[in-house]
This record gives C-alpha cells, sequence and structure tokens, in this order.
C-alpha cells in the first residue's frame, strides 16, 4: 500500500501562482506514473498533467504553458507548480500514483484550490 498526502491549495486571486505537493509514504521502485487530476463542481474528474519516473510529460490543453509538473524521486513526491491562475481552475485537486506493470492505482485525499476573478 501507498499513502498520497497532497498539501498546497488555497485561495488565489485571478493571475496569481500556486504550488501543489504530494508526498508519497514509500519509495515506489517499480515503473510509474504520477498526475493530477482535478475535479470542479458538478464535472467530472479529469486528468492535468501526468510524469512518469522516467520525467516524460504530458499536460491538458487547458493548462500548457501555464502548469508545470515535476517530481523528486529522492523524496518520492511529485509537484504541480501552477501559474496564471484562472478561475476556470478552482476545483479539488487529486494526487495520482499508478503502477504501470500491475496496474494498480493510488489516490490521495484531495487539496482545494480557489481562484477568485
Amino acid at each position: 500500500q501507498v499513502q498520497l498526502v497532497e498539501s498546497g491549495g488555497g485561495l488565489v486571486q485571478a493571475g496569481g501562482s500556486l504550488r501543489l505537493s504530494c508526498a508519497a509514504s514509500r519509495s515506489i521502485s517499480s515503473a510509474n506514473v504520477m498526475a493530477w487530476y482535478r475535479q470542479a463542481p458538478g464535472k467530472q474528474r479529469e486528468l492535468v498533467a501526468a510524469i512518469s519516473d522516467g520525467g516524460t510529460t504530458n499536460y491538458a490543453d487547458s493548462v500548457k504553458g501555464r502548469f508545470t509538473i515535476s517530481r523528486d524521486n529522492a523524496k518520492n513526491t511529485v509537484y504541480l507548480q501552477m501559474n496564471t491562475l484562472k478561475p476556470d481552475d478552482t476545483a479539488v485537486y487529486y494526487c495520482n500514483l499508478r503502477l504501470v506493470v500491475s496496474g494498480s492505482n493510488y489516490w490521495g485525499q484531495g487539496t482545494q484550490v480557489t481562484v477568485s476573478s
């Protein structure tokens, strides 16, 4: 089992920045992908950004050029730097870990991000 603990959410004005962090409870030795998803009220959960253990990244079109995902494998932590935030970015942000071989999925508890106009 792996526990994921997110931090860094909060309230920010449009145009501002936030940095989310997600720490895994143990090191992951097998191939894996860590990602951030978000879910706004009344909407489905959507992928925001993902990064493989090798550093390959992908982003939702809506955040390209504004958000940056990174990871520190030595600290078992993934980050999401969010710049030029918009009210549409308001959501609960969830950290996800997927083990490539087994397909196991782990989720954090979520952290609220609210962007005021």
